[in-house]
Protein backbone atom coordinates (compact mmCIF):
# COMPACT_ATOMS: atom_id res chain seq x y z
CA UNK A 1 0.00 0.00 0.00
CA UNK A 2 1.13 3.55 -0.81
CA UNK A 3 -0.38 6.57 0.94
CA UNK A 4 0.22 10.32 0.69
CA UNK A 5 -0.50 13.47 2.66
CA UNK A 6 -0.83 17.14 1.77
CA UNK A 7 -0.92 19.79 4.52
CA UNK A 8 -2.79 22.93 3.46
CA UNK A 9 -2.94 26.41 4.98
CA UNK A 10 -5.54 28.81 3.56
CA UNK A 11 -5.33 26.96 0.24
CA UNK A 12 -8.23 26.78 -2.18
CA UNK A 13 -8.99 23.85 -4.46
CA UNK A 14 -7.31 25.54 -7.42
CA UNK A 15 -4.08 25.79 -5.39
CA UNK A 16 -3.87 22.06 -4.75
CA UNK A 17 -5.51 20.72 -7.92
CA UNK A 18 -2.16 19.97 -9.69
CA UNK A 19 -0.81 17.84 -6.85
CA UNK A 20 -4.14 16.03 -6.47
CA UNK A 21 -4.24 15.22 -10.19
CA UNK A 22 -0.66 13.91 -9.92
CA UNK A 23 -1.63 11.67 -7.01
CA UNK A 24 -4.81 10.45 -8.73
CA UNK A 25 -2.74 9.37 -11.74
CA UNK A 26 -0.31 7.47 -9.49
CA UNK A 27 -0.69 4.15 -7.64
CA UNK A 28 -1.60 5.85 -4.35
CA UNK A 29 -4.32 4.14 -2.32
CA UNK A 30 -5.20 6.90 0.16
CA UNK A 31 -4.59 10.65 0.01
CA UNK A 32 -4.94 12.64 3.24
CA UNK A 33 -5.59 16.39 3.00
CA UNK A 34 -4.80 17.96 6.38
CA UNK A 35 -6.23 21.47 6.61
CA UNK A 36 -4.35 23.82 8.96
CA UNK A 37 -6.08 26.97 7.74
CA UNK A 38 -6.28 29.90 10.11
CA UNK A 39 -9.95 30.38 9.22
CA UNK A 40 -12.45 27.66 8.43
CA UNK A 41 -12.56 26.96 4.71
CA UNK A 42 -16.23 25.88 4.59
CA UNK A 43 -16.26 24.90 0.92
CA UNK A 44 -12.94 23.04 0.68
CA UNK A 45 -14.16 19.64 1.84
CA UNK A 46 -17.21 19.78 -0.43
CA UNK A 47 -15.08 20.98 -3.37
CA UNK A 48 -12.59 18.15 -2.79
CA UNK A 49 -15.35 15.55 -2.82
CA UNK A 50 -16.90 16.98 -5.99
CA UNK A 51 -13.52 17.37 -7.68
CA UNK A 52 -12.39 13.83 -6.92
CA UNK A 53 -15.67 12.35 -8.15
CA UNK A 54 -15.51 14.38 -11.36
CA UNK A 55 -11.89 13.52 -12.12
CA UNK A 56 -11.88 9.91 -11.01
CA UNK A 57 -15.03 9.02 -12.92
CA UNK A 58 -13.88 10.85 -16.05
CA UNK A 59 -11.54 8.13 -17.32
CA UNK A 60 -11.84 4.32 -17.22
CA UNK A 61 -8.31 3.96 -15.83
CA UNK A 62 -9.07 6.32 -12.96
CA UNK A 63 -12.47 4.74 -12.28
CA UNK A 64 -10.58 1.57 -11.41
CA UNK A 65 -9.00 3.43 -8.47
CA UNK A 66 -12.42 3.88 -6.87
CA UNK A 67 -13.31 0.24 -7.59
CA UNK A 68 -10.06 -0.79 -5.91
CA UNK A 69 -10.83 1.22 -2.78
CA UNK A 70 -9.07 4.55 -3.34
CA UNK A 71 -9.94 7.25 -0.80
CA UNK A 72 -9.38 11.00 -0.64
CA UNK A 73 -9.78 11.95 3.04
CA UNK A 74 -10.07 15.49 4.38
CA UNK A 75 -9.33 16.45 7.99
CA UNK A 76 -9.65 19.86 9.60
CA UNK A 77 -6.76 19.83 12.09
CA UNK A 78 -5.24 22.12 14.68
CA UNK A 79 -2.16 23.81 13.23
CA UNK A 80 0.67 22.01 15.00
CA UNK A 81 3.20 22.61 12.24
CA UNK A 82 4.17 20.99 8.96
CA UNK A 83 5.61 17.86 10.54
CA UNK A 84 2.78 17.63 13.06
CA UNK A 85 0.13 17.72 10.35
CA UNK A 86 1.88 15.03 8.34
CA UNK A 87 2.41 12.94 11.48
CA UNK A 88 -1.38 12.92 11.94
CA UNK A 89 -1.77 11.41 8.47
CA UNK A 90 1.24 9.09 8.82
CA UNK A 91 -0.16 7.54 12.00
CA UNK A 92 -3.38 6.79 10.12
CA UNK A 93 -1.35 5.33 7.24
CA UNK A 94 0.57 3.11 9.68
CA UNK A 95 -2.71 1.87 11.14
CA UNK A 96 -3.81 0.87 7.62
CA UNK A 97 -0.57 -1.06 7.06
CA UNK A 98 0.85 1.25 4.40
CA UNK A 99 4.36 0.39 3.21
CA UNK A 100 5.34 3.72 1.63
CA UNK A 101 4.11 7.23 2.32
CA UNK A 102 4.61 10.42 0.34
CA UNK A 103 4.82 13.74 2.17
CA UNK A 104 4.24 16.36 -0.51
CA UNK A 105 3.73 20.13 -0.70
CA UNK A 106 0.55 21.63 -2.18
CA UNK A 107 2.65 23.37 -4.87
CA UNK A 108 4.16 20.20 -6.39
CA UNK A 109 3.13 18.28 -9.52
CA UNK A 110 4.65 15.27 -11.28
CA UNK A 111 4.11 12.59 -13.89
CA UNK A 112 2.65 9.08 -13.43
CA UNK A 113 6.06 7.35 -13.60
CA UNK A 114 7.45 8.98 -10.47
CA UNK A 115 5.86 7.06 -7.60
CA UNK A 116 5.95 3.61 -9.27
CA UNK A 117 9.67 3.96 -10.00
CA UNK A 118 10.50 5.20 -6.50
CA UNK A 119 8.53 2.31 -5.00
CA UNK A 120 10.23 -0.19 -7.32
CA UNK A 121 13.65 1.13 -6.39
CA UNK A 122 12.89 0.90 -2.67
CA UNK A 123 11.48 -2.62 -3.11
CA UNK A 124 14.89 -3.60 -4.50
CA UNK A 125 16.91 -1.67 -1.90
CA UNK A 126 15.56 -2.28 1.58
CA UNK A 127 18.30 -0.16 3.14
CA UNK A 128 16.75 2.96 1.55
CA UNK A 129 14.35 4.81 3.84
CA UNK A 130 13.70 8.03 1.92
CA UNK A 131 13.93 9.32 -1.65
CA UNK A 132 13.55 12.64 -3.44
CA UNK A 133 13.60 13.05 -7.24
CA UNK A 134 15.15 15.93 -9.18
CA UNK A 135 13.12 19.04 -8.36
CA UNK A 136 12.58 21.62 -11.12
CA UNK A 137 11.09 25.08 -11.29
CA UNK A 138 8.11 25.33 -13.68
CA UNK A 139 10.50 26.71 -16.33
CA UNK A 140 12.68 23.59 -16.07
CA UNK A 141 15.57 25.05 -14.04
CA UNK A 142 16.96 22.86 -11.27
CA UNK A 143 16.14 23.59 -7.65
CA UNK A 144 19.08 22.79 -5.38
CA UNK A 145 17.16 20.97 -2.67
CA UNK A 146 19.58 18.15 -1.83
CA UNK A 147 22.21 19.56 0.52
CA UNK A 148 24.92 18.94 3.05
CA UNK A 149 23.90 19.11 6.69
CA UNK A 150 24.11 22.83 7.43
CA UNK A 151 26.37 24.64 9.85
CA UNK A 152 25.12 27.88 11.44
CA UNK A 153 27.18 29.84 8.92
CA UNK A 154 25.55 28.00 6.01
CA UNK A 155 22.08 29.01 7.20
CA UNK A 156 22.54 32.44 8.75
CA UNK A 157 25.16 33.54 6.23
CA UNK A 158 22.46 33.33 3.55
CA UNK A 159 20.29 35.71 5.56
CA UNK A 160 22.95 38.15 6.78
CA UNK A 161 25.95 38.26 4.44
CA UNK A 162 26.32 39.68 0.92
CA UNK A 163 26.16 37.03 -1.80
CA UNK A 164 29.80 37.45 -2.85
CA UNK A 165 30.95 36.64 0.70
CA UNK A 166 28.96 33.43 0.95
CA UNK A 167 28.85 32.30 -2.71
CA UNK A 168 31.66 29.74 -2.54
CA UNK A 169 30.45 28.24 0.72
CA UNK A 170 26.88 28.20 -0.55
CA UNK A 171 27.96 26.35 -3.70
CA UNK A 172 29.49 23.62 -1.55
CA UNK A 173 26.45 23.47 0.76
CA UNK A 174 24.05 23.14 -2.19
CA UNK A 175 26.21 20.55 -3.99
CA UNK A 176 26.76 22.63 -7.15
CA UNK A 177 29.70 20.46 -8.13
CA UNK A 178 27.55 17.31 -8.31
CA UNK A 179 25.76 18.69 -11.42
CA UNK A 180 22.59 17.28 -9.82
CA UNK A 181 22.74 14.22 -12.07
CA UNK A 182 24.10 11.57 -9.66
CA UNK A 183 22.19 9.20 -7.39
CA UNK A 184 23.50 10.25 -3.98
CA UNK A 185 23.02 9.29 -0.34
CA UNK A 186 22.25 12.77 1.04
CA UNK A 187 21.75 13.72 4.71
CA UNK A 188 19.39 16.65 3.99
CA UNK A 189 16.52 16.35 1.52
CA UNK A 190 13.83 18.99 1.11
CA UNK A 191 10.46 18.55 2.76
CA UNK A 192 8.61 19.48 -0.45
CA UNK A 193 8.63 15.83 -1.59
CA UNK A 194 9.65 13.06 0.83
CA UNK A 195 8.95 9.47 -0.20
CA UNK A 196 9.31 7.39 2.97
CA UNK A 197 9.54 3.73 3.89
CA UNK A 198 7.11 3.79 6.82
CA UNK A 199 8.81 1.00 8.75
CA UNK A 200 11.96 3.11 8.87
CA UNK A 201 10.13 6.36 9.62
CA UNK A 202 8.31 4.68 12.50
CA UNK A 203 11.64 3.50 13.90
CA UNK A 204 12.76 7.13 14.41
CA UNK A 205 9.38 8.31 15.79
CA UNK A 206 8.26 10.29 12.73
CA UNK A 207 8.74 14.08 12.48
CA UNK A 208 9.88 16.05 15.53
CA UNK A 209 6.80 18.14 16.30
CA UNK A 210 8.85 20.58 18.37
CA UNK A 211 10.13 21.92 15.03
CA UNK A 212 7.07 23.75 13.74
CA UNK A 213 8.30 24.52 10.22
CA UNK A 214 11.43 25.01 8.05
CA UNK A 215 13.79 22.73 10.02
CA UNK A 216 11.68 19.59 10.31
CA UNK A 217 12.96 18.24 6.97
CA UNK A 218 16.63 18.66 7.95
CA UNK A 219 15.95 16.90 11.23
CA UNK A 220 13.94 13.95 9.91
CA UNK A 221 16.33 13.25 7.04
CA UNK A 222 19.42 13.32 9.28
CA UNK A 223 17.78 10.95 11.79
CA UNK A 224 16.90 8.51 8.99
CA UNK A 225 20.36 8.99 7.47
CA UNK A 226 21.95 7.79 10.71
CA UNK A 227 20.37 4.36 10.16
CA UNK A 228 19.49 4.05 6.47
CA UNK A 229 20.12 5.56 3.05
CA UNK A 230 18.30 8.77 2.14
CA UNK A 231 18.62 9.19 -1.61
CA UNK A 232 18.55 12.03 -4.10
CA UNK A 233 17.33 10.31 -7.27
CA UNK A 234 17.68 12.61 -10.31
CA UNK A 235 16.41 10.11 -12.87
CA UNK A 236 12.86 11.38 -12.31
CA UNK A 237 11.73 15.04 -12.50
CA UNK A 238 9.05 16.73 -10.43
CA UNK A 239 7.97 20.39 -10.50
CA UNK A 240 7.78 22.82 -7.60
CA UNK A 241 6.41 26.35 -7.61
CA UNK A 242 8.57 27.26 -4.55
CA UNK A 243 7.39 30.66 -3.29
CA UNK A 244 10.01 31.31 -0.52
CA UNK A 245 7.25 32.67 1.71
CA UNK A 246 9.59 33.36 4.63
CA UNK A 247 11.44 35.90 2.49
CA UNK A 248 8.33 38.06 2.09
CA UNK A 249 6.61 37.63 5.47
CA UNK A 250 8.18 38.78 8.74
CA UNK A 251 6.04 36.31 10.68
CA UNK A 252 7.24 33.37 8.58
CA UNK A 253 10.80 34.69 8.63
CA UNK A 254 10.71 34.71 12.44
CA UNK A 255 9.27 31.16 12.50
CA UNK A 256 12.08 30.12 10.15
CA UNK A 257 14.81 31.66 12.33
CA UNK A 258 13.30 30.33 15.58
CA UNK A 259 13.08 26.77 14.30
CA UNK A 260 16.60 26.83 12.88
CA UNK A 261 17.85 27.94 16.32
CA UNK A 262 15.93 25.03 17.87
CA UNK A 263 17.51 22.66 15.35
CA UNK A 264 21.06 23.76 16.28
CA UNK A 265 20.20 23.66 19.98
CA UNK A 266 19.17 20.04 19.47
CA UNK A 267 22.11 18.84 17.38
CA UNK A 268 24.95 21.24 18.17
CA UNK A 269 26.06 24.59 16.83
CA UNK A 270 29.77 24.36 16.07
CA UNK A 271 30.53 20.87 17.38
CA UNK A 272 28.53 18.22 15.54
CA UNK A 273 30.54 15.11 14.76
CA UNK A 274 27.74 13.46 12.80
CA UNK A 275 27.42 16.49 10.52
CA UNK A 276 31.14 16.44 9.86
CA UNK A 277 31.27 12.72 9.08
CA UNK A 278 28.08 12.62 6.99
CA UNK A 279 29.12 15.60 4.87
CA UNK A 280 32.61 14.20 4.33
CA UNK A 281 31.13 10.88 3.24
CA UNK A 282 28.80 12.59 0.76
CA UNK A 283 31.59 14.69 -0.76
CA UNK A 284 33.70 11.56 -1.21
CA UNK A 285 30.73 9.89 -2.88
CA UNK A 286 30.35 12.80 -5.31
CA UNK A 287 34.07 12.64 -6.14
CA UNK A 288 33.55 8.97 -7.02
CA UNK A 289 30.64 9.77 -9.36
CA UNK A 290 27.73 8.91 -7.09
CA UNK A 291 26.08 5.58 -6.30
CA UNK A 292 26.72 2.95 -8.95
CA UNK A 293 23.81 0.60 -9.36
CA UNK A 294 24.40 -3.13 -9.69
CA UNK A 295 22.44 -5.14 -12.27
CA UNK A 296 19.01 -5.94 -10.84
CA UNK A 297 19.56 -9.70 -11.07
CA UNK A 298 22.54 -9.54 -8.70
CA UNK A 299 21.07 -7.15 -6.12
CA UNK A 300 20.44 -8.38 -2.62
CA UNK A 301 18.39 -5.97 -0.56
CA UNK A 302 19.43 -5.98 3.06
CA UNK A 303 17.79 -3.89 5.78
CA UNK A 304 20.75 -2.47 7.64
CA UNK A 305 22.22 0.88 8.60
CA UNK A 306 23.86 2.75 5.73
CA UNK A 307 26.64 4.25 7.86
CA UNK A 308 28.25 3.18 11.11
CA UNK A 309 28.00 6.39 13.09
CA UNK A 310 25.35 5.34 15.58
CA UNK A 311 27.94 4.85 18.29
CA UNK A 312 28.91 8.50 17.89
CA UNK A 313 25.43 10.00 18.02
CA UNK A 314 22.16 8.26 18.82
CA UNK A 315 19.10 9.59 17.04
CA UNK A 316 16.32 10.88 19.17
Amino acid sequence: MITASVVTYNHHLLDIEPVLRSLFASPVDVVYVIDHSADIMPDLERELVEFSKRVLTGEPQLRKKIENGFHLLYFRHENNGYGGGHNFAIRKALALGSKYHLVVNPDIWFGPRVIPELARYMDLHEDVAQMMPKVLYPNGEIQRLAKLLPSPLDIFGRFCLPHFMIARRNARYELFYSNFDMVLNVPYLSGCFMFFRLEALKSINLFDENLFMYAEDIDVTRRLHEKYKTLYYPKLPIYHKFSRASHSSFKLFWIHVTNIIMYFNKWGWWKDSFRKEANKRLEEQIAEGGIKEQPIATKKAVLKPSISLLNKRQSQ
